[in-house]
């Protein structure tokens, strides 16, 4: 049987009614409607707030970290034979004449140095952590970096650690009850450093050193909060193992406390 062209409009005028009518029922299905706007910025699709000043709670490794130990103590840290003649050959007045007194404050270092923490957004797609132990900075970049590193402070790439949601209509994450899920955290990887200590008393690591860690916040019921830092630090040249340390701070009402200081080769 022939249709003629009346019949055919009619048909598909019907078609769109009643798929308009089941839209209208239960909601837009995928494919219809505006296309989606722009995502987020890594500031606005922040999981937890890192941001404000933190002081260091020495919970791990407190005699690495408040005193400087003998030459060759490498407790805990898995050295090569490479990494332990490097040791061996630490002369902080060597350091200090070469202007070389913050190497125990680079990157793979500096949140091991007991003081404080000021973490800032400098823009909404780059966090700037300010240490004044050392009076240094790190800058961490959600996507591409910038500079070409070889300092202390190397290049570091960041992004949100966010853990496995469940996917709703418009595609977002819904913990129990329907609340967005929230829980995640920072994951920064650092490369390009400018070879260091990972203690003071000359542990080295050197600028091929690659270095991921996570920045959790958990919230106590007591009204406190605390950051704790992870880290993870890979170095062909002096290391047999990663090297693996957690970092505890307290969140500050304000700045106080604050107290900038030079770096210190002894």
């Amino acid at each position: 049987m022939r249709f003629s062209r009346k019949a055919a409009l009619w048909w598909v005028g019907l078609m769109l009614s009643a798929t308009a009518a089941v839209v209208s029922a239960q909601g837009q299905p995928p494919g219809f409607g505006p296309p989606p706007g722009p995502p987020p910025t890594p500031r606005a699709a922040a999981p937890v707030d890192l941001t404000g000043y933190w002081v260091s709670l020495v919970t791990e490794d407190w005699r690495s970290r408040m005193t400087v130990p003998p030459k060759g103590d490498a407790e805990s840290v898995p050295l090569n034979p490479e990494g332990r003649k490097a040791a061996q050959a630490w002369d902080p007045a060597k350091d200090e004449s070469s202007s070389e007194q913050c190497k125990a404050y680079g990157a793979a270092a500096i949140v091991r140095r007991p003081g404080r923490i000021h973490i800032t957004w400098q823009d909404d797609n780059t966090l700037k952590a300010e240490f004044d132990a050392g009076t240094q900075t790190r800058t961490f970049y959600f996507g591409a970096p910038q500079g070409q590193g070889g300092d202390w402070q190397g290049i570091s790439v960041a992004s949100w650690d966010v853990p496995g949601t469940i996917m709703t209509r418009g595609g977002f994450g819904l913990g129990a009850g329907g609340a967005l899920d929230r829980g995640g955290a920072l994951k920064v990887v650092t490369t390009k450093m400018k070879a260091g200590y990972l203690r003071k008393n000359g542990i080295p690591y050197s600028e091929n050193a690659v270095m991921t860690e996570y920045y959790d916040r958990f919230d106590i019921p007591n009204g406190d909060s605390l950051l704790l830092v992870t880290t993870e630090v890979t170095d062909p040249m002096y290391l047999t193992a990663p090297f693996w340390t957690s970092t505890h701070f307290k969140k500050q009402n304000d700045s106080a406390g604050w107290n900038p200081s030079s770096c210190s080769a002894k």
